[in-house]
């Protein structure tokens, strides 16, 4: 499910990067006195009262500026705010209303999304500074008090924030459409792929690197099942990302591997394998998702009777952290292995969502500790209690022992092995692991 964006905007210098570090809890984005140090758009995710969602921080927005540092950086806060769906406007009270801060305020007006009004640098402990008053006439309702620096009021403007957020969605629940991202660097040939899955043109295809900007819905239905197939641009290099619309981008696409069941992590056969696809790769499993790696365009490789077996190997060492992903070797142009490809989504969907009752678990974990004892350190010995799946999506297991420190990596990992082995290797899935100390008299 994609997570709602929230877009902290407003004219420079008012505090908007203080208070983005303060709601997300650490200092993300630079602050300083000098306007214009935030230029990019800065996002990390935010909870609170149970509801989770982006957080965008932006540039300062100076609408009569002609200066092209601030038409750019208003530019890209205008982008946020056409894909916000709430949006806080930042103002500050010891300059009062300023003139800029009605150009944006009307600017806001006219995009329809809910504004939340945060008056900034409200230090002063005590009664309301009369001054506040004034950012009624802003006509965005009323206006919440804000200390960024010592997070007076932060607690209210969330309030009104989640107040805003659309209601969770709920439209793909019972839904039997699996949720297909395909994501990787920058001309790896993901729109060939979708429109080569779904037999018609839905997606822009050229050789320049960034031509799909954002992320869009394929809906496929064949003899293998209902798929929606997210298109989304390249993930690249921070230092590679030059335009201020790409940078929305990337974030659109760690949105669609967030709401997506599996992703299918493309890599350029005739470039190989790179840091960068480790790092798109690493995202997907970050995040708990089905992962796929299909090797496009391989019908233009240049083989003989090992080289897939060599590339393989390559995939393997480089993927090391990730050593439960299939591999498979395609052709959006001719069409090679997209079949391949259906099937394994299935696979690994079905890997990612299974459940293991709780008595099959504590079989496999009975099984696998008389077959190699728990280790111990200065005469304690690793005593497991028991196992349980509290949930799916990736599989995760709550292990319950007598000491943590004793569950060791490598033992965690030969649990991990066993239960893998049982249920067919689990293809395409991460598993996760809870540990819980519990004293020995408290066990079931």
């Amino acid at each position: 499910m994609a997570l709602p964006v929230v877009a902290v905007v407003g004219r420079p210098n008012v505090g908007k990067s203080t208070l983005f570090n303060r709601l997300i809890g650490q200092r993300l984005s630079i602050v300083d006195d000098t306007p214009g140090v935030t230029r990019d758009r800065i996002y990390s995710k935010c909870e609170w009262a149970g509801r989770e969602f982006m957080l965008v921080d932006t540039g300062g927005i100076e609408p009569a500026s002609d200066d092209k540092l601030l038409v750019q950086m208003r530019r890209q806060a205008q982008v946020a705010i056409d894909s916000a769906s709430v949006i806080i406007l930042v103002t500050d009270i010891r300059c009062g209303v300023t003139a800029s801060d009605y150009d944006v305020a009307s600017m806001l007006q006219k995009c329809g999304k809910p504004i939340v009004l945060c008056v900034n640098k409200c230090d002063r402990v005590g009664d309301t500074d009369p001054d506040f008053y004034e950012f009624y006439n802003l006509g965005l309702g009323d206006p919440v008090e804000v200390s960024s620096v010592h997070g007076y009021g932060t607690g209210d403007l969330l309030d009104k924030v989640v107040e805003s957020l659309p209601e969770a969605d709920s439209e793909d629940s019972g839904d039997d459409t699996v949720k297909v991202a395909v994501i990787g660097k920058p001309n790896v040939g993901k729109s060939s792929i979708i429109n080569a899955v779904s037999g018609q043109e839905r997606a822009i295809v050229t050789d320049i690197a960034g031509t799909t900007r954002d992320s869009t819905d394929t809906l496929v239905e064949n003899s293998y099942g209902r798929y929606t197939f997210i298109d989304t641009a390249g993930i690249r290099r921070k230092s590679k990302v030059y335009e201020n619309i790409e940078h929305y981008s990337v974030l659109r696409s760690y949105m669609a591997v967030d709401r997506a069941d599996v992703a299918v992590i493309v890599i350029d056969a005739t470039v190989g394998f790179t840091e960068q696809d480790s790092k798109v790769a690493g995202y997907a499993h970050e995040q708990g998702k089905g992962c796929i790696v299909a090797v496009n365009k391989w019908d233009i490789v240049e083989k003989d009777t090992d080289t897939m077996n060599r590339f393989t190997e390559d995939l393997k060492k480089n993927l090391g952290f990730m050593d439960y992903v299939p591999f498979v070797f395609i052709s959006a142009k001719t069409g090679q292995r997209l079949n391949k490809l259906f099937e394994l989504v299935n696979t690994v969907h079905a890997n990612n969502c299974l459940r293991i009752s709780t008595g099959k678990l504590n079989d496999i974990l009975s099984y696998a500790t008389e077959r190699v004892q728990p280790p111990s350190d200065k005469g304690r010995r690793l005593k497991i209690y028991y196992m349980t799946q509290p949930s799916t999506s990736p599989p995760t297991f709550v292990v319950f022992v007598n000491s943590a420190e004793l569950f060791h990596f490598s033992y965690r990992r030969y649990i991990e092995n066993q239960i893998r082995e049982v249920f067919g290797g689990l293809e395409g899935t991460p598993v996760r692991f809870l540990v819980r100390e519990r004293d020995s008299s408290d066990t079931k």
